[in-house]
C-alpha cells in the first residue's frame, strides 16, 4: 500500500485561488472547500487506500513565540480562514482522516506522520511508500530514499532523497540548515545576510550541519563566493542562525495514529450525502475584491494557478 498524507492548508489555499467563489444556501463562502474535497475525493478514486489532511486550524503556532515576524493569520482573507473549520468537518464526513493543528503547524503533523508511517514501512512490507502531497520546501527534510517522497500534485513532481539532492544541493537531514542560511520569506524568517542558495548548497553539502562548519572559511575548501564575509556573517549572527533552523525543524514527535490501518479510508458517514448536497448546490459567484491588499506571507506563497 502507499499511505498519502496531504497538506490541507496547501490545498485550501490552492483552490481558493483558483477556483471562483460559491456561497452555499447559508451564505457562506465554500468554493475552496468544495474543490479540496472534489481533490482528495479523486485520490480516493484513483486507488488511494490510506489517506489523512493537515491543517492550520490556528494559522499562527509555538513558533511565534520564538520569532515574532514569523507567519500570522494576518492579510489572509476573511472568506478563506473561515473554510477551514468548514474543510476539517467536510473531510471528516467523507470518511477522511484530518488532524487540524492548533499548537503546531500542518507541516510538523505532515512530519510527525510521516515519520510514524516510516517506521511501518521499515517493519511491514504492505506499507510500500508514504507520499507527502506538498510543495513545500521544509518538508524535504522528511524524504527518505525511495519510500518517504514529496508529491507536488499541481506539477505532479514527485521527490525521493537524490530528488531533494538534485532540487537544493543538499540531502533531506540538511535541509533545516540549508533553511536557517537562506531564509523562508514565506515563513517570515530572513536567513543570513549573503548566504545564498549556491553557497549555502555548497558548504552544507560538503559539512552537512551548521555546527560543522569551521568558523575559518580557509578549510572549506568550497566554491563559495565571498567566503570570508559569509564565514563572519555566520559567526556573527550564529545565535540567529539556530534560531532559525529550529523553526525550520518540523516536529515528528505528535501522536496521531498507532496503528496505519487508521488511516484506511472505509467510506463516508452517514452525514456526508447531506453536506455534499448542500455543497453541490452553492451558487458560484464573482469573488469580492479583497478589503487590503495586504496579503500575509504564507498566502502570498501558496497563491498557485491549476487544480488536481
Amino acid at each position: 500500500m502507499e499511505v498519502f498524507l496531504v497538506d490541507g492548508t496547501y490545498e485550501l489555499f490552492r483552490h481558493y485561488y483558483a477556483l471562483p467563489s460559491a456561497c452555499d444556501k447559508q451564505g457562506r463562502e465554500v468554493g475552496a472547500v468544495r474543490g479540496v474535497l472534489a481533490s482528495v475525493l479523486g485520490m480516493i478514486k484513483g486507488g488511494a487506500t490510506h489517506i489523512a489532511v493537515a491543517t492550520d486550524h490556528v494559522i499562527e503556532s509555538f513558533r511565534n513565540q520564538l520569532w515574532p515576524g514569523y507567519k500570522t493569520s494576518e492579510g489572509v482573507e476573511p472568506d478563506l480562514l473561515a473554510q477551514f473549520p468548514l474543510l476539517e468537518d467536510v473531510l471528516s464526513a467523507a470518511g477522511i482522516v484530518v488532524w487540524p493543528m492548533v499548537e503546531f503547524e500542518a507541516d510538523d503533523a505532515l512530519a510527525a506522520g510521516a515519520a510514524a508511517a516510516a517506521a511501518f514501512a521499515g517493519k511491514e512490507a504492505r506499507v510500500e511508500r508514504v507520499v507527502i502531497c506538498t510543495p513545500d520546501k521544509d518538508l524535504a527534510q522528511c524524504v527518505r530514499g525511495t519510500r518517504v517522497v514529496q508529491l507536488n500534485r499541481r506539477t505532479r513532481v514527485t521527490l525521493d532523497e537524490q530528488g531533494v539532492i538534485q532540487k537544493y544541493g543538499v540531502p533531506p537531514l540538511s535541509i533545516p540548515d540549508y533553511l536557517a542560511l537562506v531564509g523562508d520569506s514565506a515563513d517570515g524568517y530572513p536567513g543570513l545576510a549573503g548566504w545564498g542558495a549556491k553557497s549555502s548548497a555548497a558548504v552544507l553539502a560538503k559539512f552537512g550541519h551548521l555546527e560543522s562548519i569551521p568558523k575559518d572559511c580557509r578549510e572549506w575548501h568550497v566554491n563559495a563566493t565571498s567566503a570570508g564575509a559569509l564565514a563572519d556573517t555566520l559567526c556573527r549572527e550564529w545565535d540567529n542562525a539556530l534560531l532559525f533552523r529550529t523553526l525550520a525543524t518540523l516536529r515528528t514527535d505528535i501522536a496521531l495514529f498507532e496503528d496505519v490501518e487508521q488511516l484506511r479510508w472505509n467510506g463516508p458517514k452517514p452525514e456526508f450525502d447531506a453536506i455534499a448536497a448542500g455543497l453541490d448546490s452553492a451558487v458560484a459567484e464573482p469573488r469580492k475584491a479583497p478589503l487590503s491588499k495586504s496579503v500575509s506571507r504564507k498566502s502570498a506563497s501558496r497563491k498557485t494557478a491549476g487544480t488536481s
